[in-house]
């Protein structure tokens, strides 16, 4: 059964996210070394984290209106995960093995793809972790850009055949 070890290139830098990240990887582990008897109590625990890792992400973004592609992302993983959990439920371990196996390699281009765009952007903007909110800005301070995936759909920068014509 595969593995995930924690390493340098899962770190995104943002103390928060790294955090939740490693818990992941540790849930992963239990389940994916898990004897066949306790899979599905490893794999509901592997579950719960997800529903409170995605919550977490879900909710930096809905503060700062971050894209919804990322979110969508999290959406889709958790219904595959909560439709083989019911089949693992009544004895289709086949299943649920063969999502251990490829969650290491949707993990890991997650983490380093839309993971590291989210980090990159609520760091550059000054996310206040503890408030989960922007930080206040001091006179004449303006805030960083952030990632450019985050204003892609914002009305000044979306392109229409009409606006080209006019343009």
């Amino acid at each position: 059964m595969p593995s995930l070890t924690w390493n340098d290139s899962l770190a995104n830098n943002l103390a928060p996210m790294d955090e939740t990240h490693r818990e992941f990887v540790d849930c992963y582990n239990a389940v994916a070394s898990a004897a066949p008897e306790d899979f599905l109590p490893a794999f509901d625990r592997l579950i719960a984290h997800t529903v409170a890792h995605f919550d977490l992400e879900n909710g930096w973004m809905a503060a700062v209106d971050f894209p919804g592609c990322h979110r969508g992302e999290h959406d889709r993983v958790l219904a595959v995960m909560l439709d083989i959990r019911k089949r693992v439920e009544k004895g289709d371990m086949f299943l649920g093995r063969r999502l251990i196996e490829e969650l290491p390699a949707w993990f890991e281009n997650h983490v380093n793809g839309m993971d590291a765009a989210l980090a990159f952007h609520l760091d550059s903007i000054g996310f206040d972790f503890e408030q989960g909110a922007l930080k206040p800005l001091a006179d004449g301070e303006q805030r960083g850009a952030g990632c450019a995936c985050a204003s892609m759909n914002t009305p000044e920068t979306v392109s229409t055949p009409a606006a080209a014509t006019a343009a």
